[in-house]
């Protein structure tokens, strides 16, 4: 009887040790598929994400976007990055120093035509307005972001490294620009053809006989990073106010003209009118930088603080200051 106690009791416990093994592997089994399902959750997810743009709007975009429409000053900095566009504003620019390189971009005009850029399917926008009617009507074809193309290269590289997927491309081509670029300006010093601490303006006409100083866009930006060329006193302001540009009057030039001025040379018929008329004034004769043969141009289609265009400029400087 005992024999028999002890035997039932081997069973009961060899039955349940078998049940809860079978427990444990339904329940390692349905870990597993909860697993699996997190895992695909979560790689579903990992293609778009949240980001904050430059005036707040929080939109989510594709973490690698792959048809993106860019329009906005600045677009060589993409094309520095390798950044394939179905979409650009090019309406506004004919002469640009990277123009063979945007032969298979579509034209979205400017200002942007939204059907155009409904056309082209983009995943992702990336506009340099902030006209909230102009970013409604974007935003309703795809994610659309607001950047600030009058940000530091750096800081544009940066932030378009980020949003395009391309962060280490942003940081290595920061790096080389700099080396590259330092040395540029190490060399005009160090040959007498530029002096440390000389001052530099940068002015253009607009259509209607407007005078700009500019400051915070375009070549402005790429003389004032060297450490080299320095702005006046009065651009430092505007440069202060975070603006891109001023309209001046003539008479106002000795105010605002460096030791080295460049001009614009504006695509306007109009506007190059203006330019000559400045250039034959008493005022302009008078400016130390002209007696001086310190007075550059530079087509203002050829001018942007773009990074392709710094690369370009990199070699055109050099020969410019040494005429």
């Amino acid at each position: 009887m005992k024999k028999l106690n002890r035997h039932m009791l081997i069973c009961s416990l060899l039955l349940l040790v078998g049940i809860m093994l079978a427990a444990c592997g339904s329940n390692n089994e349905e870990a597993k598929k909860e697993d699996t399902k997190k895992e695909e959750t979560t790689a579903a997810e990992s293609t778009t994400r949240v980001y904050k743009d430059y005036i707040g709007h929080e939109v989510e975009i594709p973490v690698k976007p792959e048809r993106v429409v860019y329009h906005g000053e600045g677009f060589g900095d993409l094309l520095a990055l390798n950044i394939k566009t179905v979409g650009a504003g090019f309406s506004w620019i004919t002469n640009y120093a990277w123009e063979d390189r945007v032969k298979d971009v579509e034209d979205v005009g400017f200002p942007i035509n939204v059907e155009k850029t409904l056309s082209l399917k983009p995943d992702l926008i990336i506009i340099g307005t902030s006209d909230e009617k102009t970013y409604s009507q974007l935003s309703k074809i795809a994610p659309t972001i607001v950047f600030d193309t009058f940000a530091p290269l750096d800081q544009r590289l940066t932030e378009l490294g980020d949003i395009l997927n391309k962060k280490e491309e942003a940081a290595q081509w920061i790096d080389d620009y700099t080396e590259k670029a330092d040395k540029m300006w190490e060399s005009l010093v160090a040959d007498g053809t530029v002096k440390p601490d000389e001052t530099a303006s940068v002015l253009t006409y607009y259509p209607g006989d407007r005078l700009f100083v500019m400051a915070r866009a375009g070549l402005s930006q790429v003389l004032y990073d060297s450490n080299v060329l320095k702005p006046g006193d009065n651009i430092q302001k505007i440069l202060d106010d975070g603006t891109g540009f001023a309209e001046i009057s003539t008479e106002l030039l000795p105010e605002y003209a460096g030791d080295r001025i460049f001009i614009l040379t504006p695509a306007d018929d109009e506007a190059k009118q203006s330019t000559k008329d400045m250039m034959e004034s008493p005022i302009w004769k008078n400016l130390p930088a002209v007696k001086n043969g310190h007075v550059y141009t530079i087509d203002i289609q050829k001018s942007d603080s773009d990074a392709s265009t710094r690369e370009w400029l990199l070699t055109e400087l050099p020969t410019m200051l040494k005429k």
